[in-house]
């Protein structure tokens, strides 16, 4: 198929690095940065809304650079066949609230897709802090409250959370589709143990994050978080890794379900 130069559809990147061999899954996640805090019933639609967005959004942007008049945005739901737009949209509802964030003198909280980076504590865009976090080589994380993921089944929600660079997510609980929606991607689910959460840890944003896996990757086994504060001192608990069922370790091993499908078709 000859793509067309086009900001509606775009080819895909989800197969740019195909293998018939799938690479060696790691047995968890390294040194990565803390890419949000957020609180309970975070929606797909938090997570990758479908209306409309402002020319000073890095959506928005994108478009004007590519020559769209502000008028001709249309909405992310309509241009959900360009990874370019869903990228930068993912997180990108003018409603979330990352609590990473400090509130302002009112006590209320910053709206949008915002985040901290590292190690400046510089207040940028998510997609851009994404962007630079992966050209540093540095993966991501986010955690969450309770009912992570609740709402439609957006599939974009679970894709751009990976083609951000976010390995894992770790919530209180987890939205059923949603959960499953981030493996299929590639992207890690795992959930606190009861009476624990990223405010009794004492996270803030600035830590640095690994996450620890068993190699065998047993559904539903313990895993091991620990944070590295900014003075060196460290703490340790253990979580509950959400890949519930053995197809599911196939599909995280694979990559994500879209390799794994192709390798099937292919041989």
């Amino acid at each position: 198929y000859t793509w067309p130069k086009s900001t509606y559809i775009a080819q895909p990147p989800f197969f740019g690095d195909f293998e018939m061999e799938p690479k060696a899954v790691t047995t968890g996640v390294q040194k990565a940065k803390v890419m949000a805090l957020f609180g309970d019933s975070i929606t797909t639609d938090h997570i990758s809304p479908a209306g409309s967005f402002k020319d000073s959004t890095p959506a928005g942007k994108f478009l004007i650079e590519n020559g769209v008049g502000k008028a001709d945005f249309n909405s992310y739901g309509a241009r959900r066949g360009n990874h370019d737009v869903m990228m930068r949209g993912t997180f990108a509802n003018v409603r979330i609230k990352n609590l990473m964030i400090p509130p302002k003198a009112d006590g209320s909280r910053e709206e949008g897709g915002l985040t901290l980076a590292q190690p400046s504590g510089e207040k940028r865009f998510i997609y851009d802090a994404a962007m630079a976090y992966q050209a540093a080589a540095a993966p991501t994380v986010v955690f969450a409250g309770e009912e992570y993921g609740t709402g439609s089944s957006r599939d974009w929600a679970a894709k751009g959370t990976a083609l951000l660079g976010i390995k894992a997510v770790v919530a209180k609980s987890f939205e059923r589709i949603h959960r499953s929606n981030l493996i299929g991607m590639g992207v890690l689910p795992l959930q606190f143990k009861p009476g624990e959460s990223w405010q009794s840890l004492g996270l803030k944003g600035d830590e640095t994050i690994d996450i620890e896996l068993s190699p065998a990757l047993t559904p539903q086994s313990d895993a091991r978080l620990v944070i590295t504060r900014t003075d060196g001192s460290k703490k340790e608990t253990q979580l509950t890794l959400r890949i519930d069922t053995p197809i599911e370790v196939d599909y995280f091993r694979a990559g994500g379900i879209l390799p794994y499908v192709l390798r099937d078709l292919v041989a």
